[in-house]
């Protein structure tokens, strides 16, 4: 369950890159899932901290944008 959740995640920022069909982000997606998937407990780690990051970074980048008040 958590793993097609990952891999949606991962298609739609492919497809929002791209800009062409859904059907390259899938099939990366579910591709980059496998991946993580069989590379076990590191592989969980580091996929873990690379969303992590964007979350920051993604966050970090609202904050500047937003003036302060």
């Amino acid at each position: 369950m958590i793993g097609k959740a990952i891999a949606a995640a991962i298609g739609r920022n492919i497809d929002r890159r791209d800009g062409d069909s859904g059907i390259k982000g899938a099939v990366l997606g579910v591709a980059a899932a496998g991946i993580i998937r069989r590379a076990g407990p590191i592989g969980l780690l580091l996929g873990g901290a690379w969303i992590a990051k964007k979350a920051y970074d993604r966050r970090q980048a609202d904050k500047a944008v937003t003036p302060a008040s």
